[in-house]
């Protein structure tokens, strides 16, 4: 029984010892932390050199997507919010929310629903209320 509770004082022990060792090199960076504080001072000079430089390469414009500009017809349930002629999606997405905002048909409380008046219903499938993010999937139903 002797050989056990050694063998058991031995295992209890090592822990202790690597716990130990852990500790030691959070000491060590604490003490580095200084030094690598100096050197990012001296960094951000370098830093605002390549942003100065970087302005330069952005002045491309960005150009759209041809996929999303191009005129798609609303169906008959979507031409009676939006009108009939043809637009793209980006445009059919933004006369919806126009149309919900001036109707104030978003709801008070959980602004990311959509409560539906007589000509959204149709839209929704008979819902009452959908989510924002299930508007896209109804403009995609709706358009030819």
């Amino acid at each position: 029984m002797a050989k056990a509770t050694k063998k058991a004082a031995a295992k209890k022990a090592a822990p202790k010892k690597a716990a130990a060792k852990k500790a030691a090199p959070k000491k060590a960076a604490k003490k580095a932390a200084p030094a690598k504080k100096a050197a990012k001072k001296a960094a951000p000079a370098k830093k605002a050199a390549a942003k100065k430089a970087a302005p330069k390469k952005a002045a491309k414009k960005r150009t759209p997507n041809a996929a999303f500009m191009a005129p798609l017809t609303p169906s008959a349930a979507l031409a009676d919010v939006i009108g009939s002629k043809p637009a793209s999606r980006p445009d059919i997405t933004k006369k919806i929310w126009d149309y919900i905002k001036k109707n104030k048909l978003q709801d008070s409380t959980n602004k990311r629903m959509i409560n539906a008046d007589a000509k959204l219903k149709p839209l929704f499938g008979g819902k009452s209320q959908i989510s924002m993010f299930d508007l896209a999937k109804i403009v995609s139903a709706n358009v030819k």
